[in-house]
């Protein structure tokens, strides 16, 4: 990576408690994972906290992207910060593709955001920073980008009763298989470092499933993952390293939400222990969040960052 090289955040977020957004919403669904609330609300503000920890550990970030559906921006942000750069998804997406409510979809057009730097790190809402990190941790000395590997490995045949989820890893392997052959694992959840010409090659490549893909307005079976996709893409052309596993389930610390208190606190002592390099915290609680588990959950997020970020109303 050169010396001083820019390096930008992209984020994609929503919330559903914007008026008319489940309304819409529920318009266009087609099937009961259209509608899970796992992916659409934002009761724990983590938007919030994932600023903060990068404003913590990570201040070399140059500029910080938000990637919304109109007309929606989180009340607690200062819009007219001069780091911060705020994208409707139909500002680079197609007329006929919006609105979607596919996170593929979304991801897919991440390297169309205005003013983004050549490398970027591509951070879920729900993910967090947990120490100090560098960009050492996302791109190697050589300039590969860096990957955190899991044990499992992942199927290679979508099935018909599958999630869409796990249908788009099981295409995304069999696109690679028929490319480069099998063999490859499951990654951890961590922040995406994205090389545009890299990822613009990747779409290149496989322009008819990533182009379907990026026209469902909702997760769909025959989608891709893009994400999966493009680590094991670099990966298999020399692109990216892999750390080792022991690295890997050190440094990235899966904290899934689920409505059980005794879990929770079990998972905050383990994360306080380790003290990893990326902590994502997805959303598991189904319909609705138990109010105790939440009420730890807020009172969780604020000891581990009290401090407003710079992109905080005063």
């Amino acid at each position: 990576m050169t010396s001083g090289e820019p390096i930008d955040v992209a984020y994609t977020w929503v919330d559903d408690r914007s008026p008319g957004y489940l309304d819409q919403l529920r318009s266009y669904a087609r099937s009961p994972h259209d509608l899970n609330p796992n992916r659409t609300r934002d009761n724990l503000e983590l938007l919030r906290y994932s600023l903060r920890s990068l404003a913590l550990y990570a201040p070399w970030v140059r500029n910080v992207h938000l990637f919304t559906c109109r007309p929606q921006v989180p009340r607690w942000l200062d819009t007219r910060h001069p780091r911060l750069r705020i994208t409707h998804h139909e500002e680079v997406m197609e007329p006929r593709l919006v609105p979607t409510f596919s996170s593929f979809a979304i991801v897919l057009h991440l390297h169309r955001l205005p003013g983004l730097s050549r490398r970027f790190l591509y951070l879920e809402d729900d993910m967090l920073l947990g120490v100090r990190v560098t960009p050492g941790d996302f791109i190697d000395g050589d300039n590969r980008l860096r990957v955190y590997p899991r044990l499992a490995g992942t199927t290679h045949e979508a099935r018909e009763h599958d999630s869409p989820w796990t249908a788009a890893l099981a295409n995304a392997n069999r696109m690679l298989d028929q490319r480069f052959g099998p063999a490859r694992r499951w990654v951890s959840h961590f922040p995406l470092a994205v090389d545009i010409g890299l990822w613009e090659d990747m779409l290149a490549e496989w322009p008819e499933a990533l182009g379907a893909t990026r026209s469902n307005r909702f997760r769909s079976h025959g989608d891709v993952a893009p994400e999966f996709l493009y680590l094991h893409y670099a990966r298999s052309r020399g692109r990216a390293s892999a750390a080792s596993l022991i690295q890997s389930y050190r440094q990235a610390f899966y904290f899934p939400l689920e409505n059980r208190l005794a879990q929770m606190r079990l998972q905050r002592a383990a994360a306080e222990v380790l003290r990893p390099k990326f902590i994502t915290m997805n959303d598991n609680f189904g319909e609705r969040a138990e109010p105790r588990v939440e009420t730890y959950l807020r009172g969780l997020l604020e000891r581990w960052f009290p401090e407003p970020s710079p992109f905080e109303r005063s």
